[in-house]
C-alpha cells in the first residue's frame, strides 16, 4: 500500500503542480513508470476542482465568465503542461524537414507559430463546445473529459515505441505494464459509469467514439514523421482526446 501511495503522489507531482512533500524520497524510475497507471485519477481530480470552480462561481457571475474561470483554473493546476506539450508537437510536426529536425524543434522551448495557433484554437474549441452544453452537462464533462483524455494518453502510451530525445528534461513513461494498464482502464471505466448517472448513455457514447478519433488522429500527424510518441505527444494527444470528448457531447445535442 505505500508503495501505491508513492507511486500516486508521483502521478499528482508529473501532472500538475500540486506540492508533493518529500517527493525526492519515493522517487525511483520504477515508480515514476508505474505512475501513468493513475494518470485518469488524477485527471478526474483536476477535472473536478474545475468543475466545482464553475459551480461556485456560477451563481456568482455569468455562465461565460464562470466558464473562463474553470478553464484558467485547470491551466494553473497542470501549469499548462499540456498545453505546453500540445504547441511543442504542432511547432515540431509542422517547422520539421525530417524527424531529427522535429524533435530538435520540440526540444526547444521557445514557441512557434504553429504551436501558437493549435494552442489558441484548442482553447477556443474547448470553451465553444462547453458554452453549447447545459449547465449540469458542463460540469459533468469536465470532470470525465480530463479524466478518460488522460486514459487516452495511457493507451498511446501502452500501444505506442517511445522516442527518446537527447537532453529533453520531461520524463516520461516508457512503456506499461499489464498491471498499470488494467488500473487506467478500470479507473477510466469507472467515471463513465458514474457519468452515465447524469448523461444520457448515448451521449456519453458519442463523446467517447470523438474521443477515440482525438487520439488516433492526432497519432496519425505526429506518428509517420517521429516515428513514436514523446512527453510532449502524450500532452498532444490528452488535449486532442479532451476536446473530442466535448465535441462528441455538443455533436449528441444537435
Amino acid at each position: 500500500m505505500k508503495n501505491e501511495v508513492a507511486i500516486f503522489l508521483l502521478s499528482v507531482q508529473f501532472l500538475t503542480r500540486f506540492p508533493v512533500p518529500a517527493a525526492n524520497l519515493i522517487f525511483t524510475p520504477e515508480r515514476l513508470n508505474a505512475s501513468a497507471r493513475y494518470y485518469p485519477m488524477v485527471g478526474f481530480i483536476i477535472g473536478g476542482l474545475c468543475a466545482g470552480t464553475f459551480w461556485m462561481l456560477l451563481g456568482l457571475m455569468p455562465e461565460f465568465l464562470a466558464l473562463s474561470l474553470s478553464i484558467a483554473v485547470g491551466l494553473l493546476l497542470t501549469g499548462a503542461f499540456h498545453e505546453d506539450g500540445l504547441a511543442d508537437t504542432f511547432d515540431g510536426i509542422g517547422g520539421g524537414q525530417d524527424r531529427k529536425h522535429a524533435l530538435a524543434i520540440m526540444k526547444d522551448s521557445r514557441l512557434g507559430t504553429y504551436g501558437t495557433l493549435a494552442l489558441g484554437m484548442a482553447l477556443s474549441i474547448k470553451f465553444a463546445s462547453l458554452s453549447s452544453m447545459p449547465s449540469d452537462w458542463i460540469i459533468i464533462a469536465l470532470i470525465l473529459g480530463h479524466g478518460v483524455s488522460r486514459l487516452s494518453s495511457v493507451m498511446a502510451i501502452a500501444s505506442g515505441h517511445y522516442v527518446h530525445i537527447d537532453g529533453k528534461t520531461k520524463t516520461v513513461a516508457e512503456g506499461i505494464s499489464t498491471t498499470s494498464l488494467t488500473v487506467a482502464m478500470m479507473t477510466g471505466l469507472i467515471g463513465v459509469l458514474a457519468a452515465s448517472f447524469f448523461l444520457p448513455l448515448y451521449a456519453l457514447g458519442v463523446g467517447l467514439i470523438v474521443t477515440g478519433v482525438g487520439h488516433l488522429g492526432m497519432r496519425l500527424f505526429f506518428e509517420p514523421k517521429l516515428g513514436g510518441y514523446t512527453g510532449d505527444t502524450l500532452g498532444a494527444i490528452q488535449q486532442a482526446s479532451e476536446i473530442g470528448f466535448y465535441l462528441g457531447l455538443v455533436a449528441w445535442l444537435g
